[in-house]
């Protein structure tokens, strides 16, 4: 009876809950869903849990799930409850509550507000669990799926499924795994049928059993390839053998049918594939060369875009190498975009984008060798009605002439406004295209003319009212300069340069080149070869400016090392190291008989080896170094390496000159010279790609010790290595520990937002790290150079977060050829002028070059590149950024830490009624005013003027239009410049002025003769006109009125006449470059020379005699000075006069006729 009873409670209990071991019920106003069936447990083997109630009826409703109460009762619920029970709170069963209601005792119970009856809510209920008692159950879980048949065509094999025994301390009974055979497909008949021989086993081709291939494999450059793989070519490659130490192999079996293709794989060569020709003889012989493998590089890359909500972009990439890219991959802001959803390939498309599409993209190509990365792009996403630009534009100060400066805020300067030239939607059609059919920016879409008050003149000004959408201004990137000896700074003339392999210019008698960038080029690679074979060739990576405009490089090349004869025949060691008393860093060891002919062929006789090492003990070398010291990762980033020293070999027969090859040779590097003990275990070997600019990895180093003399035993790293087509070499380390620092250009000391400069090439200089430090001071590692933005630039360094002073840094900026000068570090540290600052700054040790030698150009600074730890507030905002926060960086605000450099100033002053910066092609607009009619095409004109003065003067040209008939009347802009005394004669001097050419304006409809007047400062009296100048105008009408003494007046002329007129013109892509030429003439005198030295009696055009100026008149220059220091009366810095020291204005001045013909500025402070 009790055995009934205690049966009878069970099915009572286990109906009101409705829960078994085997399923699960549902409740519903108290009716269970489905029949309870026996439930078969022993009383005395289990027990309930106490009551649970972890939920409350509120909200959605009562959850007491069972996950839940693990979490918080792990203890007290076992792993498989048997059952459940759930009250309520005034212990009311939950089948009687008319509630509806879920129980599973796997799952738990729980009770949805929305499920009753309306107007009612859940109960607050409270559950248990019947578990086992001590005594732990045995139960299985469920059994898994079958596996999937592993059989082949015509084959049986085995599948299996398993299951795991839920218990932790007993074992089940029963089987853990359950096997079972199964059929394989039916193989498909082999149809392959055979001309020669007979079908093998696997059906992929014909054996010939009376037949044998011999053959002789090569690598790059001619040299013996041993190990290379010899497969049979087809969708599943067989390995039939590898070549031997000779690079000899012999294949039996192969039918000479003219079908049997075999490939040959070696490491770090493309795989070559062969066909076996068809022959009836018994063998065949293959000679065969490979090539080296082409590291995956990119060709295009994705390119910004702008859309509205609902267009559709799309982002193309193209990767070359050798195999060609298997797979790309897409990134959107550096999470991989999944494959299967947007189906991309190398073209990605995103159709209906939305501000969740916002960011940056790009791909990553990879093949069995590697991977790269693209540049990232970024799209704009902008709403339907939302305008394309910020219809208001931002400040942008321009300087007014001296003679203007504004009464309101006693300042020279007034805000003009200007555009950003972000992308914009503009108007796009509808097609799918990798680059937009137009180009559009954000540029000026409404100026407004007004007048500014000048001493005894209207002076009238453009200014910018409403930016918008417009189509780009087209511009183009050019590099131009000097490829000249690092050492003695001889030309190379007439070299040759190199662009992907391809010849495209040379450089000139001087070693100048001029190259225009191609379009879409990301990464500029040119190499330079010296035909007279003075100099290594030599490879640089040149950064430019993609927004166009010119940049200036002296290319610095090493001079090669005379060259030593050695004997082919006996072992040559051959020292690598260029500083006297030092031990050399290492030593090339070429074993006897190791050098090849081109045609593999071995060598025997005399070499004539050179062997030029730059050392980086010194640091004069840094300039000379080769490409910008980049490789690829694994991943495909661009990863930096850290250098020991590079070199090049030139290995030549001694008697025909023929180039040689060099294998099994070893690199021993001196483990002493490696400073930092890490370093010693990541030391590569690396060459060059001359095409790619990237360093590619040759081999490992390996320590071994080595005797030398009777009780020093030294380490060295050991690296083997062949010498063929790449002859510069590197010995290298992967360093990760980078930041970034932030510095700006200026083209003066007022150090002004507006007045940045862009296109200057900043140059950092990694030095190695300072005495104390575990490496060693003497050294550089790296060098990096990037082009100033509107934004100035980021430069790379290594830096550490321990110990500040751990890595150190030289920086130079440089434009045009012309060095920009650092803030002063002395006599003491000023923050506000540095753009840094304390503590930060004296923590990077800032010091400029001239710090403890006033002697020591001003052109550089040092700084210690500690980096900044996140956790102290004043390192948080520059000038040091971590390496992850290059985008913070580049968009860094203007008032966040930076560093500085300044232009050196100029006595020139430019005015443009259409303000123009020209160090920003992009900046131009369309206006009949605008002083550069046509972007692309900027043409420069000087006029020389003679003064015969016991002073310098300043000339003022004025320029107006003259013929045309919008313009007629109205200024193009003004320009002024101080003459420049005659060395020799002290009562003479001359200035080179511009004029506004003649010619087109924008719309290129009709021309205008610009009516150009030329004005000494002073008591002037025009004394002379250049005799042919005076020809041209008289037959050349109209002809300007010319009443007036003291100035003079003309008509310019359409043609470009010559230093035998006194006018000097020449058009260029670059306005810097054009001006800059035609100053050079203009200071020579010639149409064809250039000098930087004022010549006061050639190619002259007009000649005024000035008499004494009153003491109490100034010259407009120091009106400027006079004014800004009673401006910034208690300012930390004056205003620099570079030009010379001047004393009062009727002192003499010094004599020197030697002026920069750089287009330089002179600018005054804003003030209020």
């Amino acid at each position: 009876m009790g055995c009934l009873s205690t049966w009878t409670f069970l099915l009572l209990l286990l109906g009101i809950t409705g829960t078994f071991s085997q399923g699960s019920w549902r409740s519903i106003m108290g009716t269970s869903s489905r029949p309870n069936p026996a439930v078969y447990h022993n009383e005395d083997n289990h027990e309930w849990t106490t009551w649970f109630n972890v939920d409350h009826p509120g909200g959605k409703g009562d959850y007491e799930k069972l996950n839940v109460i693990r979490f918080y009762y792990r203890a007290r619920v076992c792993e498989v409850p048997r059952a459940l029970d759930a009250r309520t709170t005034e212990w009311i069963p939950a089948r009687k509550t008319g509630e509806r209601v879920h129980a599973d005792p796997a799952e738990g119970f729980w009770c949805v507000n929305d499920e009753q009856p309306v107007g009612r809510n859940c109960s607050n209920y409270a559950v248990r669990f019947l578990c086992p008692k001590d005594v732990e159950e045995v139960i299985w879980g469920p059994w898994s799926d079958w596996s999937l048949c592993p059989a082949q065509c015509d084959r049986v094999a085995i599948l299996h499924r398993s299951r795991s025994c839920k218990s932790s301390s007993k074992q089940c009974n029963g089987q853990t795994v359950e096997a079972r055979s199964c059929q394989g497909p039916p193989c498909p008949r082999c149809e392959l049928h055979c001309q020669m021989g007979k079908v093998n086993d696997e059906c992929n081709g014909c054996m010939c059993q009376d037949h044998t291939v011999l053959g002789s494999v090569r690598s790059a450059g001619g040299l013996p390839a041993p190990g290379a793989a010899i497969l049979h070519a087809g969708p599943r490659p067989k390995l039939f053998t590898v070549t031997d130490h000779n690079g000899h192999f012999q294949v039996p079996g192969i039918c000479p049918d003219g079908n049997t293709t075999l490939m040959i794989k070696l490491k770090n060569h493309a795989p070559h594939q062969v066909t076996v020709p068809l022959s009836t003889e018994r063998t065949s012989v293959l000679l065969l060369t490979l090539e080296r493998a082409k590291k995956l590089y990119v060709l295009k890359n994705p390119e910004n875009k702008a859309r509205r909500e609902g267009q559709t972009a799309a982002f193309c990439c193209k990767a070359d190498g050798t195999p060609e890219p298997n797979q790309y991959e897409w990134f959107h802001n550096g999470t991989l975009l999944d494959r299967s959803q947007y189906q991309y390939d190398e073209t990605l498309v995103l159709r209906n984008v939305s501000l969740d599409h916002i960011g940056e993209y790009y791909c990553r190509a990879s093949n069995e060798n590697g991977a790269i990365k693209s540049k990232p792009a970024t799209l704009t996403v902008i709403g339907q009605k939302a305008p394309s630009c910020n219809p208001k534009p931002y400040s942008h100060l321009i300087r007014l002439p001296h003679d203007c400066i504004q009464n309101e805020t006693s300042s020279f300067y007034y805000d003009v406004g200007r555009c950003p030239t972000s992308t914009c939607t503009g108007k796009l059609d509808n097609g799918i295209r990798c680059k937009d059919s137009v180009s559009y920016c954000c540029g000026i879409s409404n100026m407004e003319e007004k007048e500014i008050t000048c001493q005894g003149y209207q002076l009238p000004i453009m200014v910018v009212t409403q930016c918008g959408c417009k189509t780009c201004v087209d511009t183009k990137a050019i590099v131009r300069g000097r490829a000249i000896a690092a050492d003695t700074g001889e030309p190379m003339r007439f070299g040759h340069i190199y662009m992907d392999g391809t010849r495209i210019s040379r450089t000139g008698y001087k070693g100048t080149f001029s190259i225009q960038v191609p379009t879409n080029t990301e990464r500029l690679v040119l190499t330079f070869v010296d035909n007279m074979q003075k100099f290594v060739n030599t490879t640089k990576v040149l950064p430019f400016n993609p927004r166009g405009g010119a940049v200036f490089y002296e290319i610095k090349l090493l001079r090669k090392k005379p060259a030593v004869i050695i004997s082919s025949r006996e072992t040559n060691k051959l020292d690598l190291g260029e500083v006297e008393g030092q031990d050399p860093i290492a030593e090339i060891e070429i074993p006897p008989n190791a050098f090849y002919k081109e045609n593999g062929e071995v060598f025997m006789g005399n070499v004539k080896a050179s062997v030029t090492f730059l050392d980086p003990r010194d640091v004069s070398t840094a300039a000379a170094a080769q490409s910008d010291l980049n490789f690829i990762g694994d991943e495909g980033d661009t990863l930096p390496l850290r250098t020991y020293g590079m070199f090049s070999v030139d290995f030549r027969d001694e008697e025909g000159g023929e180039s040689l090859n060099a294998g099994e040779v070893k690199v021993r590097l001196d483990a002493a010279q490696v400073k930092m003990p890490e370093h010693l275990k990541t030391m590569k070997l690396w060459s060059l790609n001359p095409e790619t600019g990237l360093w590619e990895e040759e081999g490992q180093f390996h320590a071994e010790k080595k005797q030398r003399g009777k009780r020093e035993e030294r380490t060295f790293l050991i690296g083997n290595m062949e010498i063929r087509e790449r002859r510069l070499f590197n010995l290298d380390v992967p360093e990760n520990r980078r930041c970034y620092v932030k510095v700006r250009a200026f083209r003066s000391e007022r150090y002004m937002p507006s007045e940045q400069s862009e296109g200057v090439v900043m140059t950092l200089i990694n030095m190695e790290p300072t005495p104390g430090f575990s490496t060693n001071p003497r050294a550089w590692g790296r060098f990096d150079s990037v082009i100033t933005g509107p934004n100035g630039a980021c430069l790379p360094a290594f830096c550490d977060e321990q110990k500040s002073d751990a890595y150190s840094a030289y920086i130079m900026a440089n434009l045009g050829g012309e060095e920009l000068e650092a803030v002063a570090s002395s006599p003491k540290l000023n923050p506000n002028t540095i753009g840094v600052p304390q503590p930060y700054l004296n923590k990077l040790n800032y010091r400029r070059t001239d710090h403890d030698d006033p002697r020591i150009k001003k052109t550089a600074f040092s700084i210690n590149v500690a980096k900044p730890r996140s956790n102290v507030a004043e390192e948080a905002n520059g000038p040091v950024y971590p390496f992850d926060k290059l985008k913070e960086c580049e968009e860094a605000p203007f008032s966040a830490a930076h560093f500085r450099f300044s232009r050196v100033e100029g006595d020139r002053y430019d005015y443009n009624t259409v303000p123009f910066n020209e160090d920003d092609p992009m900046s131009w607009t369309e206006d009949y005013l605008s002083w550069w009619p046509k972007p692309m095409e900027y043409r420069a004109c000087y006029i020389k003027v003679k003064l015969n003065s016991a002073h310098e003067l300043n000339i003022r040209s004025r320029n107006m239009g003259g013929t045309h008939p919008k313009t007629v009347g109205q200024l193009y802009g003004i320009r002024d410049t101080r003459s420049i005394r005659d060395m020799d004669q002290s009562t003479v001097s001359a200035v080179c002025l511009e004029f506004k050419c003649s010619g087109m304006l924008y719309d290129q409809d009709r021309v205008d003769r610009t009516l150009v007047k030329v004005m000494p400062q002073g008591s002037c009296k025009r004394d002379s006109v250049n005799s042919m100048l005076q020809e041209y105008l008289v037959n050349h009408l109209p002809l300007a009125v010319n009443n007036d003494t003291n100035e003079f007046t003309m008509l310019a002329p359409l043609d470009p006449l010559g230093h035998n007129y006194g006018i000097y013109t020449v058009t260029d892509q670059d306005p810097r470059t054009a001006k800059e030429i035609a100053l050079g003439r203009c200071f020579d005198g010639t149409s064809d020379g250039t000098s930087r030295v004022m010549k006061s009696n050639e190619g002259v055009a007009l000649t005024f005699t000035c008499g004494e100026k009153e003491v109490t008149r100034q010259s407009m220059f120091q009106q400027i000075q006079i004014s800004l220091g009673q401006a910034t009366s208690g300012s930390a810095r004056p205003l620099r006069v570079n030009r010379r020291q001047r004393g009062g204005s009727t002192g003499p001045r010094s004599s020197s006729r030697r002026r920069s013909t750089r287009n330089s500025y002179t600018r005054a402070q804003t003030i209020g």
